[in-house]
């Protein structure tokens, strides 16, 4: 039998058993149209946000604590019903609560000089990086399951270094961050994406959750650059 046979559903190479093309494709699809769908709680939320200041009468400790607690939390049940009905609403409902978060930071950009222009400017970046990353996830040839392990470590120095710089209040360290969380969470576009095409991610709603925690990291990156970053003094 010849095991690269496709019309099984599915192709063995050794010991894995892979999708088949048609069935990669299929969640590719729900991937893209899960992610766009996600946008519009993201904004809904963040108008939410703007509109009541929910988000800013928070200290950044208080904040701090929301934002881990509800963004885990959400993650926690998201992936607890992704094989169920319950997944995509799970899974809505913590973009709308993402928005909600983003608001702090979208209401300090709206007081600077061009706020709008410079939200816009930062979307268009965050729409460029995504294209480009689909674009190579879809070309690439090689395996890079291995760049994984490599980018969660980064990941998770970016959150540590993050959270120290709340009260370290470095405009430095601020901007440097961003500049590398762009690169990582690109890199992670790249690599969730690549996964999928591959055939390693079969759950649309996993990789939905990917892509769109990597965009919104780098929306956040970017707004610190082109909104924060040009209004510092120091």
């Amino acid at each position: 039998m010849n095991t690269h046979d496709t019309s099984y559903g599915a192709m063995s190479y050794g010991t894995t058993v892979l999708p088949s093309v048609q069935e990669r494709n299929r969640v590719l699809r729900n991937t893209y149209w899960l992610l766009a769908l996600s946008m519009l709680p993201t904004v809904a939320g963040a108008w939410l946000g703007l509109a009541t200041g929910i988000s800013r009468a928070m200290s950044p400790g208080v904040g701090l604590v929301v934002f881990l607690v509800g963004s885990f939390g959400f993650m926690f049940l998201i992936e607890k019903t992704k094989n169920s009905a319950a997944g995509v609403p799970a899974l809505l409902a913590f973009t709308f609560f993402m928005g909600v978060m983003l608001s702090r930071m979208l209401a300090v950009v709206l007081g600077t000089a061009n706020g709008a222009g410079l939200i816009m400017t930062a979307f268009s970046g965050t729409a460029l990086i995504f294209l480009g990353m689909a674009t190579l996830s879809s070309v690439i040839k090689r395996d890079l399951s291995a760049m994984g392990k490599w980018l969660f470590i980064g990941a998770m120095m970016l959150l540590v270094a993050g959270i120290a710089n709340i009260f370290l209040k470095s405009s430095a360290l601020m901007l440097t961050l961003a500049v590398l969380a762009i690169g990582i969470f690109s890199a992670f576009i790249l690599y969730d994406l690549k996964r999928v095409r591959d055939g390693e991610e079969t759950n649309y709603i996993t990789a939905t959750l990917g892509v769109y925690l990597s965009l919104y990291n780098v929306f956040q990156a970017l707004l610190a650059l082109f909104g924060l970053g040009g209004n510092n003094e120091d």
